[in-house]
This record gives structure tokens, C-alpha cells and sequence, in this order.
């Protein structure tokens, strides 16, 4: 069995290596660095199912918890990383091109493995100090990858507008940890949660220090009124950037929600700030994206929308329709996020920019259909699964004004969705020079097309995968399937 812990320690050191490799071996083909690399968070995602689990008696004492919910969450990590460094492979040639002298791609293929670090140990934290050494560790990682194009206005402006809400946020939640402390006296989850069943706890302190924490966290989630960073953001940011903002950094955001929500959901009103959170995100998200014309920037909004759906599970206190989404959600948008970083290179991002795609390359142009119907929530996929569990968690929690807005915002989300389809198979294409595929990106998304169809017709796995993670999700009801 491998200790718990050894495997951030591992990425911690590989990326390292790699940054050392970028300095000192400047004559080194940087793509086989890339290629290493997904080799090695291979391995370590091989490793996950031989952790030795953190033992339930040092649970209440230490940072770091090695659960179920811990390790499944860093195999979603890792697989996330690896399809997100096969994307930097074939984005490197627009680091190369914007680059005035040696082009930085050692550090383009390192920094989202600090990421990934920081994202296993994020999901792991089970202490409010743990929780912002490990944000921490993600966000500079991400100041860096978001201004990654220096040569650009357009990336420089989106990592400035990043970095200054990305510390109002840490702002919020530090004064909001220190609240939680002044009325408990402990930072640990658990503990935090003994203190709060007490008489004389401070019950209204602690709820203003949980309110800003979810304020915080509301900025790394995307979640509606804080999510003003993410269409600017999303549209400068390297394509493979966004999609690991997109998806890994939503996913730990989530988790670090669902932890921390278990002490102060006896607290009064907690979850009407989340039902209502949920409406908001849910509207704005759809109707925001119905007239965008740029691909990449629609899927900024669609990426507000899914949190919208994520929070309806949050406040239907339902943790494994929360993390079979997330699954869903993976696959789906970091297909359509790999099929962009191909189509921009050769056209662009907007949504002419894809006109008769399936004549010039059918195989990309099948590989976004099946993205799209699958955001859209067509049946026989993962994003129609992940919604039906969605709105079921609402319905047994009586949320009736949830479901009417997630049922009117789906139909919203057939429109902007099926523009993209409409224009890859019924526009004419302005050219038929056929698009190029490497083998390995290829493969990649054959994988995430047959991920998104299969969970969506056999999602047994998944839900098999989180039985023994309802107590460790959320506390309250589940729903038992």
C-alpha cells in the first residue's frame, strides 16, 4: 500500500524536475517532456487504488484526509491533468509563436502539474489552514497560466482582472475563517463541527464567517453574483487553460463547498442562500449564453450554467448527484474544449470559425456533437444522466421553483448549443483542407466521446464508485439508488 500523502509529494517532485529540465536543458525536445509526463500522472493515477486510506481516528487531529471522496477526487484530477497536457501538446505552437525568443514550454507543461498538486491536496484538506495553503498553491499556478501569452493584450488583460478577484476572494475567505475561529476556537471541519452542537456556541458569528467563505468560493465555482471574472477570463486564457479552469479548478471548488457546508448546515437559512444562489447562477448562465458568437466564450457561460446545476444539488443536500455531474461534466467539456484548441489553430473561435467542419474533419466535428448534445442533456449521455439526477434530488427535497428553472433553462441551452451543431453540418465551409490529428489526440477524445456515451446508458460504475462517500459528502439526505 502507498502512504497517503506520497502522491502529492510525487507530482510535487516531477514538476519540479520538469521546471529544473526547462532551465538547465535548454536543448531538450520540450514536447518529450510533455509526453513524460502524462507517462508519469499515469502512474500516479494507477497509484490511487493502491493508498492506504487515512485511518478515522486521526481524522479529527490532522490537515489531510485520505477518504473516499479524497481519492476519487484525485483520480479525477489527474485524468483531468493528462487530457489537459495532451491540449498544451497541440497548443504549443501558439506558445511558439508568441514567443519572442525561446519559447517558455517546459514551464507551460509544469505549472499544471503544480496545479494538480494542488488541486489532490485541495480535495484532501479537512482543516480551514490546509484548505488556503492548498488554494493558494492553485491560484498562483493559475495567475501565471492565464497571462501565459505575454505577447497578448487580450491574455494579459484576462490575468489582471484574474489576479485582483482572485484576491478579493482569498480576502473574503480568510476574514471569513477568522470569524469561524472567533466563534469556535478550531479551524479543523470536524472539530468545528463538535463546537457548533454545543449551547453556547456563537451559532450567528459562525454563520457570518460560513457566508463568507461561500462568497469566496462562490468566485471559484463561477457561481452568480461572482462570477463577472469568468467570460473575459476564459476568452484571454490559453484554450488548455481554460479548460482546466473549466473543470478542475470547478471540481475541487465543489468539494471544498461540500466539506466545508457539513459543520454549518444546522446553522438557520444556510441552505435558502443556496437555493437562491442556484436560481441566479441557473439564469444568468443560459440566457447570457444564447447570443454569444464566439465558441470559446459561450462555453464560459455554459460553464456558469453547469454551476448553477451543481448548486441545485448543493442545496438539495444530495452529494452524489453533485459528484456523478462533475464526472459527467468532465468528460463532456474537455471534449469540446480538446476539439477547439484544433479548430482555432487552423480558423478561430467563433462560431463562423466552424462552418463545414464535418466536411473537413468528421471525425472533430462528431467529437463536438457529441459534446454538445451531451451539455445540452440529450438522452443516452452523461450531461442528460447528470441533470436527471439533478432535478430528482430537487424534486424529493419539494425544491419545486429549482426544477422550474432548471427545466426552462435546459430548453435555453438546446438553442446556444445546437447553433454550434448547425454550423459545423448545415453551413457551408469556407474551406475543405483537411484539419490534422495527432495520433494522441485522437485517441484522447475517442476516449472522452465513448466516456460521455457510455456513463450515459451504463452509469452504474460511477454510482457503485460513490456509495461509501454519502456520509463524507454533505450532511443530511441522499438520495439512495
Amino acid at each position: 500500500m502507498i502512504p497517503a500523502g506520497s502522491l502529492e509529494i510525487a507530482v510535487l517532485v516531477w514538476a519540479g524536475a520538469v521546471l529544473m529540465l526547462e532551465a538547465f536543458a535548454p536543448a531538450l525536445e520540450k514536447r518529450t517532456i510533455a509526453y513524460c509526463t502524462i507517462g508519469f500522472l499515469t502512474l500516479v493515477l494507477v497509484g490511487t487504488w493502491f493508498v492506504q486510506p487515512t485511518s478515522p481516528a486521526v481524522v479529527t487531529t490532522n490537515f489531510y484526509v485520505a477518504d473516499p471522496l479524497a481519492i476519487f477526487f484525485k483520480r479525477f484530477v489527474l485524468l483531468t491533468t493528462v487530457v489537459v497536457l495532451v491540449m498544451t501538446i497541440d497548443y504549443a505552437p501558439v506558445v511558439q509563436a508568441q514567443s519572442s525568443g525561446r519559447p517558455p514550454l517546459g514551464e507551460f507543461f509544469a505549472l499544471p502539474v503544480f496545479t494538480c498538486a494542488g488541486l489532490m491536496y485541495l480535495v484532501s484538506a479537512i482543516d480551514f489552514v490546509m484548505i488556503f495553503v492548498a488554494l493558494e498553491l492553485v491560484t498562483v499556478s493559475f495567475y501565471v497560466l492565464v497571462s501565459f501569452n505575454r505577447r497578448s493584450a487580450v491574455a494579459l488583460e484576462a490575468g489582471v482582472k484574474y489576479l485582483v478577484l482572485s484576491a478579493l476572494s482569498t480576502a473574503f475567505l480568510v476574514y471569513g475563517i477568522a470569524w469561524i475561529f472567533g466563534a469556535t476556537g478550531e479551524t479543523n471541519l470536524q472539530r468545528i463541527t463538535t463546537a457548533l452542537a454545543r449551547p453556547e456556541a456563537e451559532h450567528n458569528a459562525a454563520l457570518f464567517g460560513a457566508l463568507l467563505v461561500v462568497v469566496a468560493l462562490g468566485f471559484k465555482i463561477a457561481a452568480v453574483p461572482f462570477q463577472i471574472w469568468v467570460p473575459d477570463v476564459y476568452q484571454g486564457a490559453p484554450t488548455p487553460v481554460t479548460a482546466f479552469l473549466s473543470v478542475g479548478s470547478k471540481a475541487a471548488g465543489f468539494v471544498v463547498l461540500l466539506r466545508v457546508l457539513q459543520p454549518f448546515m444546522m446553522l438557520p437559512n444556510i441552505r435558502r442562500v443556496f437555493v437562491a444562489l442556484a436560481a441566479l447562477t441557473v439564469l444568468y448562465g443560459n440566457l447570457a449564453a444564447l447570443p454569444q458568437g464566439n465558441v470559446k466564450r459561450l462555453l464560459a457561460y455554459s460553464s456558469i450554467a453547469h454551476a448553477g446545476y451543481l448548486l441545485i444539488a448543493v442545496a438539495c443536500l444530495d452529494g452524489n448527484a453533485v459528484v456523478f455531474y462533475l464526472v459527467a461534466y468532465l468528460f463532456m467539456t474537455l471534449l469540446s474544449f480538446a476539439v477547439l484548441v484544433i479548430v482555432a489553430q487552423q480558423t478561430g473561435e467563433g462560431m463562423s470559425d466552424f462552418d463545414g467542419l464535418a466536411k473537413r474533419s468528421p471525425f472533430l466535428a462528431f467529437g463536438m456533437l457529441v459534446a454538445m448534445v451531451s451539455l445540452a442533456g440529450v438522452p443516452f449521455t452523461a450531461g442528460f444522466l447528470g441533470k436527471f439526477f439533478v432535478f430528482y434530488a430537487a424534486i424529493a427535497q419539494r425544491e419545486t421553483l429549482l426544477v422550474v428553472v432548471g427545466v426552462v433553462t435546459v430548453a435555453c441551452g438546446f438553442y446556444y448549443y445546437l447553433k454550434v451543431i448547425r454550423s459545423m453540418y448545415w453551413q457551408v465551409a469556407p474551406s475543405t483542407a483537411p484539419i490534422a490529428i495527432s495520433r494522441l489526440s485522437r485517441l484522447t477524445m475517442t476516449l472522452l466521446i465513448a466516456g460521455t456515451v457510455l456513463f450515459g446508458v451504463y452509469p452504474q460504475p460511477i454510482l457503485r464508485a460513490l456509495k461509501p462517500q454519502v456520509p463524507a459528502v454533505a450532511a443530511g439526505a441522499a438520495i439512495t439508488r
